[in-house]
């Protein structure tokens, strides 16, 4: 009895072991590979976790992994091995860190032909990096030092929707009449916090969200909006427009739902599109409202008219800032019946 006992210990356990050989495997298959340094977590078997570990080389991608989180570590370059098996990569977060164009490798990224987002903002780039895979929807390069944008560096991106570049250096000299040429689908453009002084030249006629604030833009062209049939967010706080920079119906665009001018120089209200939503004039040097010269349509012939779409869409009005004094002239209200906050 003694000789057997131990035997027949020793075949219950190797029964046990067997019966979990199959998630043995799966797991080790998953852990395989996964650098040290980082989490490849099972509840995300795609994605490989490396952000906020204070790198400060780029591991090696595994060739499973479709979501790369790299953001807030000190990594100042790519290697040519970094992404060599990332073929398969989705999604690359590479926010806050330290990386220079010279530590880009040419053409890495246009390798990763299935890439849908590349974030790297909050790095010290000096241009955009080119070039970039056509798959590319979500291209976020904000707070960078980017001064340049290489020719042609957008024309095989016709699936790009979303283009960050706020917080950088560029000015009117970058952006040349091609430079968005290609951006066929592009609903969002972030030119905010650079140093433009004029409206930038020939944007996508696709956009939707346009974001220029925070520039030394002063005048807007005539006709500007013309040619971008969808826009519906114009965002140009803290610039240095004024009334005279302004043409008569510059904004007298039927797209146009939200437009921001805070913090310019405005002495009037800018005529508006009856279907314009949300207008925002505050810590402008506006002194005076003429409700009837403002009003989209006659006031008379809106107040004996039921509410309906066909009448001034106004919601909110933003004027506090500015040298305003009560009381709202009445013909304001009567013609923005849909008001539904003001702020004085």
């Amino acid at each position: 009895m003694k000789l057997v006992q131990p035997i027949l210990v020793v075949l219950f356990m190797n029964s046990g072991t067997w019966c979990q050989d199959q998630e043995y495997l799966t797991r080790l298959e998953y852990f395989y590979g996964c650098p040290k340094e980082c989490q490849c977590p099972g509840s995300s078997s795609n994605a490989l976790h490396c952000d906020s570990r204070h790198l400060s080389v780029m591991p090696l991608v595994p060739s499973r992994i479709l979501y790369a989180y790299l953001q807030n570590n000190l990594i100042d370059g790519i290697s040519e091995n970094s992404f060599k098996n990332g073929t398969q990569l989705k999604w690359v977060n590479l926010n806050k860190n330290k990386i220079t164009n010279s530590n880009i490798p040419k053409g890495i990224f246009k390798k990763m032909e299935n890439l849908l987002y590349l974030f790297l903002d909050d790095n010290s780039l000096e241009k955009v990096p080119s070039p970039l895979p056509a798959s590319l929807e979500q291209l976020r390069l904000a707070r960078n030092k980017i001064s340049s944008i290489p020719e042609g560096t957008f024309s095989n991106l016709a699936k790009l929707t979303l283009l960050d570049l706020q917080g950088n250096r560029l000015n009117d000299f970058v952006i040349q009449p091609n430079t968005f040429k290609g951006l066929k689908t592009l609903l969002q453009l972030n030119l905010a916090e650079n140093g433009l002084k004029a409206m930038p030249e020939q944007i996508p006629v696709s956009t939707l969200q346009l974001y220029l604030d925070k520039n030394s833009i002063k005048e807007i062209p005539t006709n500007y909006f013309s040619s971008l049939p969808k826009l519906s967010f114009v965002r140009l706080n803290h610039n240095e427009i004024s009334s005279s920079g302004l043409p008569d119906t510059i904004f007298n665009v039927s797209s146009i739902l939200d437009l921001q001018l805070s913090y310019n120089q405005l002495t009037s209200v800018p005529l508006i599109h009856f279907r314009l939503q949300h207008l925002h004039l505050d810590h402008n040097q506006i002194k005076k409202i003429n409700g009837p010269q403002i009003c989209p349509l006659p006031v008379s012939n809106i107040y004996q008219k039921p509410i309906g779409e066909n009448q001034p869409q106004l919601r909110y009005l933003r004027l506090d800032g500015n040298e305003i004094k009560p009381p709202i002239p009445i013909e304001l209200m009567m013609c923005f019946r849909l008001l539904s906050a003001i702020v004085i």
